[in-house]
């Protein structure tokens, strides 16, 4: 399938709008390295299949589970990293990766948007406490509404330029994953107890 997707990109002219002044060695150089850049920002996501691209995504989920699977959570337990679940009604730790980048979050996802404003307040209280577990400073967004079918709130932190679609990039994703996620299960250790009866 990439050959075939690879030859429509050397054979395609209105890609190489100087087509009658170039060879074809420097037609194929050049249609190689537009593959190669589309490979390294995971724009290749489009030339698997559905089901080709639900595989590749699957299986970077169970590399990072092994990964993740012998450590235990700052209270000692065992904890699903993956699907955390922070036993507050509507606030979840997600993690995501896509064919353009990996993303971290804590999430508000209450339906009315009052309840996520006094969420998020509670969470800027905690800002300090949140950073210093992190060692870094997120971005903090108060509903946001990139989604047409509802809103949200996000705490995140992004890693640009990774594609799920590239196995080249899984060190890095898991590596900028790994200790975020770690680190969210020790604040919520602490911070957890108030957010009870909200």
């Amino acid at each position: 399938m990439l050959f075939e997707c690879f030859c429509v990109f050397i054979t395609t002219q209105k890609y190489f709008a100087f087509k009658s002044k170039t060879t074809n060695c420097e037609k194929f150089y050049l249609g190689w390295r537009i593959l190669k850049k589309m490979k390294d920002l995971g724009t290749l996501q489009n030339m698997y299949t559905r089901e080709e691209s639900s595989r590749l995504r699957q299986a970077f989920w169970t590399t990072f589970g092994r990964y993740m699977n012998p450590v235990p959570s700052s209270g000692g337990n065992k904890v699903n990293w993956i699907n955390y679940h922070t036993g507050v009604r509507e606030v979840y730790f997600r993690m995501n990766a896509d064919g353009h980048e990996a993303s971290i979050a804590i999430t508000l996802e209450h339906r009315e948007a009052a309840m996520q404003e006094l969420y998020f307040a509670q969470f800027t209280e905690l800002k300090t406490l949140l950073h210093s577990e992190l060692h870094e400073e997120w971005v903090w967004q108060l509903h946001d509404k990139s989604d047409p079918d509802r809103m949200i709130s996000r705490i995140y932190k992004t890693l640009p330029d990774v594609s799920v679609y590239n196995k080249a990039h899984w060190p890095d994703m898991i590596s900028f994953l790994k200790p975020r996620i770690i680190a969210l299960d020790s604040f919520w250790e602490n911070a957890k107890y108030r957010f009870e009866g909200l």
